[in-house]
């Protein structure tokens, strides 16, 4: 990038010299990539490589808002990429493209600016996807809190793969493939304001190189969902709540590292409503359970991947229980608000 400047201006966004010059600069030299070279105000896609991978075309979109914009493990760049690619995920697709959108605060350093942008084109590449168009936009100091990104993702579900939150059966497993929390935790220290330390790591990562062999191997899998704002319990509540189950978990058997615990415990949090970025919740009949978690355990993502509970019978429909080590039950009530500002 040649611009002399510093720091974001308004020019960047006002369509002349400074605005092409960061355009060609920066999102054209991370991102540069047919079709986005075109310069076309849209995407022209090839409908022939879609159609040879599935019969559904998966279409979703997301906005990232976090603070920090860098953290222990990620940065808003790597999340815009890992958490759209995941959202299509969890449904069986297999992500192929991305837009990307950006909102950018005047004043935002353009040192930080492109590391962020390198690092959202480094994510994209190692998922295997491609970011095809986008957009910028420019707004005046105090009006957007530095940075925002919105993605776009499409993908397509394979033929015969049908997966849905309302399907979840008593006698169904639960599996996840990961910590609980950790991403909740380590945005949360990053914050300077909060006056703590700690070694904790968000998991920020794309999902479907998991899940794929998973679902191809496993015709069981009922449903899946990203833990992502909510936590955990959030997206088992809605499993619960969408199949008129009861969704049973195991204290003993849920995943959580001593720092995240002992920040929870500090805070007084609930750490399986931290938001996390990697981390899939499965369920899936009992019968393939041991399989989807062999499978889950030969990747790097799933090394930790355990079973942690189970679904009961619907004399309770849409509860979410705590088994604890001592033989009690305790009943999870998912909070009426956010237990952290702009996590995600």
């Amino acid at each position: 990038m040649t611009n002399k400047q510093e720091t974001i201006t308004l020019a960047h966004g006002a369509g002349g010299g400074a605005m092409h010059e960061l355009i060609d600069g920066l999102f054209l030299s991370a991102f540069g990539d047919q079709p986005l070279l075109q310069k076309e105000d849209q995407a022209r896609l090839p409908l022939a490589g879609l159609l040879a991978r599935g019969d559904r075309l998966a279409l979703t979109t997301d906005s990232f808002v976090v603070s920090p914009l860098e953290f222990p493990g990620g940065d808003i760049g790597k999340l815009a990429v890992c958490g759209t690619l995941n959202d299509l995920a969890v449904g069986g697709a297999i992500p192929l493209y991305l837009s990307a959108a950006f909102i950018i605060e005047e004043g935002l350093p353009l040192t930080q600016l492109a590391r962020l942008v390198g690092s959202m084109a480094e994510a994209a590449r190692l998922a295997g996807v491609t970011i095809v168009t986008g957009d910028t936009k420019v707004v005046e100091r105090g009006m957007a809190d530095k940075l925002f990104i919105n993605t776009t993702g499409v993908g397509v579900i394979p033929a015969g793969l049908t997966l849905a939150i309302g399907s979840a059966r008593p006698g169904d497993k639960v599996l996840i493939n990961g910590h609980v929390g950790d991403h909740g935790a380590a945005v949360m220290l990053a914050r300077e304001e909060l006056g703590l330390a700690g070694e904790l790591v968000s998991d920020c990562a794309a999902l479907h190189p998991l899940l794929q062999p998973v679902l191809a191997q496993c015709p069981g899998v009922r449903c899946l969902r990203d833990a992502t704002r909510g936590g955990l319990g959030g997206v088992l509540s809605e499993i619960a709540q969408a199949s008129r189950v009861t969704m049973q978990l195991n204290e003993d058997a849920l995943p959580i590292r001593p720092p995240t615990r002992a920040l929870c415990e500090l805070l007084g949090l609930e750490p399986l409503f931290l938001a996390n970025e990697g981390l899939a919740a499965m369920v899936i009949c009992s019968e393939q359970a041991s399989e989807a978690l062999a499978l889950m355990r030969g990747h790097a993502l799933g090394r930790d991947a355990c079973i942690i509970g189970e679904v009961a019978g619907p004399s309770s429909p849409g509860r979410l229980s705590l088994l604890t080590p001592y033989g009690g039950e305790r009943l999870l009530d998912v909070p009426h608000g956010l237990q952290l500002p702009r996590i995600c």
